[in-house]
């Protein structure tokens, strides 16, 4: 940010009397683009107040053993015992702290809900940009692959992928690759909807006679302007993914013990839900905790990214 001062004469003349300015200078100041961005993103309360929850919750979850006394394999003798002081969500019938469950599960969800959203977002998103720019016989071919894929039921392929590939061991990174593999279809045809229109655009037009070359173009001036789409597209992401991994581990397919997730966990809980309800409810809520705050803050994202705003609100 840089401040520049610009003097003014001492004497002004108006249609009156002339008024003395020499006291004042006129200071203009230049914002660069991050400064411009992240202050729009501040200015956004509930995308701020939403990252702060999520970056918490994070760091709660990774650093668990330094501050909690139990570990997600501490057995203790309070077996199948409700929420209280001593265990803020209660206990299994094994006598496993909840709560130390749950940060390890939220460590493991969160680490498998991002992997698919960055690599689901960043695959879809090339894919798209290059259907919709190049179009022709190109773009017939891509997009009909697409449409192949999306007539297969999902939930088969994601099972079908999960026992022969994942095995019975159940690892995040696979389960993640697993994901994404699927979950970049809906971005695909989102950026090569909006590259169809935005190819036509004067600036585009522009650059061409530049002698900009396509990569350019594609990188430098089109994708900028798809920024929103692609940010809300991967806040969805990572809640689907959530929800995925949820019903793979409900179904014997995702992430098995002793590595645990906050899918797991609500599958495991859900036969005692009317008996021990807290087994079933808190690990579900901190679901929709995450899936909620990652969506404020990629609202919050989407408006400070945005370029057609230019104007900084005071």
């Amino acid at each position: 940010m840089t401040d520049v001062t610009v003097p003014k004469p001492d004497m002004i003349k108006a249609d009156g009397p002339q008024r003395d300015v020499s006291s004042r200078d006129f200071t203009v100041r230049r914002r660069s683009q991050s400064a411009l961005v992240l202050r729009r993103f501040l200015q956004h309360r509930l995308a701020v107040i939403s990252l702060v929850v999520f970056l918490v919750l994070v760091l709660l979850s990774l650093f668990a053993e330094t501050w909690w006394q139990y570990t997600s394999t501490t057995i203790t003798d309070d077996l199948s015992q409700g929420p209280s002081l001593k265990h803020p969500m209660g206990t299994d019938s094994t006598g496993h702290d909840l709560l130390a469950k749950v940060l390890a599960g939220a460590r493991v969800s969160v680490l498998v809900a991002l992997l698919v959203a960055v690599l689901s977002t960043a695959f879809g998103t090339v894919f798209g940009a290059l259907s919709g720019f190049y179009g022709g016989r190109a773009d017939t071919l891509m997009m009909r692959f697409v449409d192949l894929i999306l007539t297969v039921p999902s939930l088969a392929i994601l099972i079908t992928l999960g026992a022969t590939i994942a095995g019975g061991g159940g690892d995040p990174i696979v389960i993640a690759l697993i994901l994404a593999s699927l979950s970049w279809l809906q971005i695909a045809r989102i950026i090569r909807g909006l590259f169809l229109s935005l190819r036509e655009k004067e600036y585009v037009e522009a650059a061409r006679c530049l002698g900009a070359s396509n990569r350019r173009i594609i990188f430098r001036h089109l994708l900028p302007n798809a920024v929103g789409p692609i940010i809300v597209n991967a806040t969805i992401v990572v809640a689907v993914a959530i929800l995925a991994e949820t019903a793979l581990s409900f179904l014997g397919f995702g992430i098995k013990f002793p590595s645990t997730s906050l899918g797991l966990l609500v599958a495991e809980g859900q036969s005692a839900a009317s008996t021990r309800p807290w087994l079933f409810y808190f690990p579900g809520l901190v679901i929709v905790l995450i899936a909620l705050t990652i969506n404020f803050v990629g609202d919050g994202l989407r408006d400070a990214l945005d370029p057609q705003q230019n104007r900084v609100r005071a």
